[in-house]
Order: structure tokens, then sequence, then C-alpha cells
């Protein structure tokens, strides 16, 4: 078993953005602009929002955060929306999910402008990753393919399985594996028979927010493990059943370990995997850094 290691992949990505952005930020006289607005007070949310805000700044790009009560106006908050798609120094807009209870979630992402969707969420940028008519890809599918690709893993004709249909990871997901010429089975809570699924397939993408739920019995030998889930475990019954050692350790010393959707004893088998922490995470958080910069590149073109 080999890591698919989200470090050093993200960490290439970022010494990238790094090197061809000075440049570019010279000659056009202001830096890449990201703005991420965070609707309440889900403390995950905010963890991942100042993650976002600390890479952007370390990069010198113009970031700022949008923070707003969960009691936030409609007419506000689309204001919000408006605003920074009329703001030239902007080129990536992201609301961070998921919003509060009572919101109409697909009303605010279709406010905003397509051009600007760092995310990738729009119907119309959606639309284009299914046709594969598109140089921006959704962050957490987009890095999961850069790390399969720094590990010269050939997609072509893989049997691959994504878990989880969402917007965010399984649909985009599927989608981007097919388009590699893979042939793509997403399953959901609905599918029948999933661990003669499982079995079946050369690679597995988790993205179901169930701690441990693929277990060993059900991934084949040399399989290829790719963990979406971020699950944290309050209990250490619990850390020591769904945990590898060193999040056990961790337990610990902190009262809270972190873990996946994959079973660490399935990693044993597996050909390679994804850490939890150390993998995807990363590598979301650093693809949303090169698409902020890519839109960059396309607007100061104009």
């Amino acid at each position: 078993m080999r890591i698919l290691d989200g470090k050093i992949v993200s960490k290439n990505v970022i010494e990238n953005i790094k090197k061809d952005s000075a440049v570019l930020i010279s000659q056009s006289g202001r830096p890449p602009g990201l703005s991420v607005i965070i609707v309440g007070d889900d403390p995950a949310s905010e963890i991942y929002v100042r993650s976002k805000e600390r890479k952007a700044k370390k990069l010198g790009f113009r970031s700022e955060v949008i923070k707003l009560k969960g009691s936030v106006s409609d007419e506000e908050l689309s204001s919000v929306i408006s605003g920074l798609n009329s703001d030239d120094g902007i080129d990536g807009i992201l609301i961070q999910l998921p919003l509060p209870e009572g919101f109409d979630t697909w009303k605010y992402l279709d406010m905003i402008d397509p051009e600007k969707d760092v995310d990738r969420f729009h119907p119309v940028n959606l639309g284009k990753i299914v046709l594969n008519r598109t140089d921006i890809f959704p962050c957490t599918p987009s890095g999961i393919i850069r790390m399969l690709d720094e590990y010269d893993i050939n997609l072509t004709g893989m049997n691959c399985t994504v878990l989880g249909r969402s917007y965010i990871v399984g649909k985009p997901m599927a989608s981007m594996l097919t388009n590699r010429n893979a042939t793509v089975t997403l399953c959901h809570s609905k599918t029948k028979d999933l661990s003669g699924i499982l079995r079946e397939s050369d690679l597995i993408v988790s993205a179901i927010g169930i701690p441990g739920f693929v277990k060993s019995s059900m991934v084949k030998d040399e399989a290829v493990l790719v963990d979406v889930g971020i699950n944290r475990i309050d209990s250490l019954g619990e850390a020591k059943k769904l945990c590898d050692r060193e999040q056990v350790e961790k337990f610990k010393k902190k009262g809270y370990a972190i873990t996946g959707d994959i079973h660490p004893d399935a990693f044993k088998k597996s050909l390679f995997y994804t850490p939890v922490p150390g993998g995807v995470g990363l590598m979301t958080v650093a693809m949303l850094m090169e698409n902020t910069f890519h839109l960059f590149k396309n607007r100061i073109r104009v």
C-alpha cells in the first residue's frame, strides 16, 4: 500500500501558483481576488473558511470573508452576491456550505456570476463538467484527479465506484472519471448490494460522511481508496474502533479524533489510499486557490 499524499501534492500546487502569479500580479496591477460568504455560526464551516483565508493571503491574493448572521434577510444576502458579481477586483466567489436550515441553497448559488463561480456549482458550470467543456472543475473532485495523476494512476478502463451523489463531490466526480475513460458506478443510500459493487471496484471514492463505513471486507485487494470523509469522533471507544493508532493517540491529548469514511483496516489491502487527515482535504483548499488564480487569468485578459 502507498499513500496518496495530499501534503506533498497540495504543496506542489501552491508552489506553482506562487511561481506563476508574481509576474501576472505585477503586469495587471492587482492580485487575484477571492471572496467567501459564510452565513450563521457553524463551527466546521468557520474552520474551513479560516483555512481558505490563510492560504489565499499567504499567496498574496486579495482575500475577504463576508460573515453574515443566520438571520440575514434574503434581500441582504442577494445584495451581497450582486455586489461581488460587479466588483472588478473579485475573481472568485464562494458560498460556504451548508447554509443554515431554511435557506434555498440553489437560489443563491444560481445568483453567482458563472464566470466567478470558483466552486463550479452554478448549473451552467455543472453542465459544462458533464460535457467536459470546461477548463476548471469543482475543488474536491479536481483535487482527487490531480492526486491520481501525480501518482500515475491510469483511469482508463478502471471500474470506479463513487459513494455519495451530492452535487459537491459525487455527481461531478462521476462525470470527471467517466471523462477519463473509467467505467463508473454512482452509489447512494438506495443502492442494492453495495458491498458486492465495492468488492468489484478498482477505485473507490467515498463521500458519504459515515465514519468507517467502508470495511476491509468490502474492498478487493490492490484497490485504490480515496476517502473524502472528514468525521469527528468524540468517544474514545469509537476512536479505537474507527481510527488508526495515530488518531487514537491524538484523541487522548485533544479529546477528539478525525477519521474518514473508509476504515483504516481497509487501507492494508489497498494499492494506494488517501489518509484522513492529510489527503483530500488539503487538495480541496489547494484547488480552490488554483481555480481562483485561473479565473483571475481569464479576467485580466479581457
